[in-house]
């Protein structure tokens, strides 16, 4: 398989700045209702392209209304001067609609080249939040769109949204458990893994450019890392018996592992070149599925030192355990938010699991699924948007959805199996 060179060469889209004002502006409905954000139909320069133009379109409104603090639509207006840069079209109609926020987007395609310049207005004030300029070829459609949703985010809420971010994901459309790639959308699949084996549990590296992965293309589960810039691969632990759960430390340097090479599994941490630096856990329970706190100080982990798999914390260095989650009998697959306040993790609920989050303190345990069996659940960055796995539809798929369980959402496109996704916001 190729490199995945090419999937990268995209990040080289630097938006250009239009506006003077890129600060955050804290931007508030009245009567504390939810914000009213139109999108515009883009607009054609010198050329025609209405596919075009709808696919942006939509691609706006998915992004954003997930986001959480909009109620998005496209409102119809007829405007007698329908530019999209300050003073070239008029406010009164869209304030007629009851837009807080508008969107305004321009096109120009030459040949293969296509240029998209995006412009966010609060209505009431009739003043510009943000604007930039993409370049690029038209396959990058959709990767320049998300990146202005990420900028969208930012203006209003003072944090980048998550969309241009990547999730890896298992799939077995070729047959066998393979790594993949995909836009959070579901758009723009690639395959990563190509071994005809079993491979699970992909995880980021914080900077996005390597992902680690338990595969038994060996015979053995053993934990690889994978350069997505050049494809290159090393397998950094392959300790007798399993090697599993890898998770990057938010330093980029160490990753926390199960291993069971003395009988029970117990959770470890190596380098990124596989050298052992500590053994975190030494109980005679089955401990597995570590995850970082967003400082890289705690560890959270799955341990059934006290008769059933429960939710435990510790300190990085193994010290101070305590136990997280007091409800459930079988709780598994914990993960920090970035903002390191809320673990989420799935609970067994009959005969299968639900997604729940829980305070770092161990309070506010509450139920953010009820369909299906919803697993594996990876945050976005800021901590607004989750991913999981469900079999809901028959088939076990990708979903998204807020935080609080709201705007739940399938992206899995395929028609075989998906499962085990990882966020990379890059």
């Amino acid at each position: 398989m190729k490199p995945l060179l090419l999937l990268f060469l995209i990040l080289a889209l630097t938006p250009v700045s239009l506006s003077a004002q890129d600060d955050y502006l804290e931007i508030t409905a009245p009567g504390n209702r939810r914000l009213q954000l139109a999108v515009a139909a883009p607009m054609a320069v010198g050329t025609q392209n209405l596919p075009l133009a709808k696919e942006l379109a939509e691609l706006f409104r998915f992004d954003l209304a997930l986001a959480g603090p909009f109620d998005v639509h496209e409102s119809a207006v007829a405007e007698g001067k329908n530019g999209i840069k300050p003073g070239t079209f008029d406010f009164t109609p869209w304030k007629s609609t009851g837009a807080d926020l508008l969107l305004k987007t321009g096109y120009t395609v030459s040949g293969s080249t296509l240029v998209i310049e995006c412009r966010l207005y609060d209505v009431s004030r009739e003043a510009e939040l943000t604007a930039k300029r993409y370049t690029g070829d038209t396959k990058d459609l959709r990767r320049m769109g998300h990146f202005f949703s990420d900028e969208v985010m930012r203006a209003v809420t003072g944090e980048k949204g998550p969309f241009s971010g990547k999730i890896a994901f298992v799939s077995t459309v070729t047959g066998n458990k393979e790594i993949h790639l995909m836009d959070y959308d579901g758009f723009n699949v690639q395959r990563l893994t190509g071994n005809r084996s079993i491979n699970l549990n992909p995880d980021f590296s914080p900077s996005g450019k390597e992902v680690i992965y338990t595969s038994y293309k060996g015979g053995n589960p053993d934990l690889y890392r994978r350069e997505l810039f050049t494809g290159a691969e090393a397998r950094i632990s392959s300790s007798r018996g399993l090697n599993i759960g890898g998770a990057w430390a938010p330093d980029g340097n160490r990753i926390a592992l199960a291993m069971s090479k003395e009988n029970n599994s117990q959770i470890y941490v190596i380098d990124k070149n596989g050298k052992q630096l500590a053994k975190l856990t030494s109980s005679r329970a089955i401990d597995v599925s570590p995850a970082w706190s967003p400082d890289g100080t705690k560890v959270a982990f799955v341990s059934d030192r006290l008769g059933k798999p429960q939710v435990f914390i510790m300190s990085a260095d193994g010290q101070n355990v305590r136990r997280l989650t007091t409800n459930g009998s079988y709780n598994v697959s914990p993960r920090w938010s970035p903002k390191g306040d809320r673990i989420v993790y799935c609970r067994q609920q009959g005969n299968g699991f639900q997604v729940y989050t829980i305070n770092a303190d161990g309070s506010g345990d509450t139920r953010r699924t009820s369909e299906g069996k919803g697993e594996r659940v990876r945050w976005a960055r800021g901590g607004r948007i989750v991913a999981f796995s469900s079999n809901r539809g028959g088939r076990e798929a990708i979903y998204v959805m807020r935080a609080d369980g709201t705007g739940q959402v399938k992206i899995s496109r395929g028609k075989k199996a998906d499962s085990h996704p990882a966020w990379a916001n890059w």
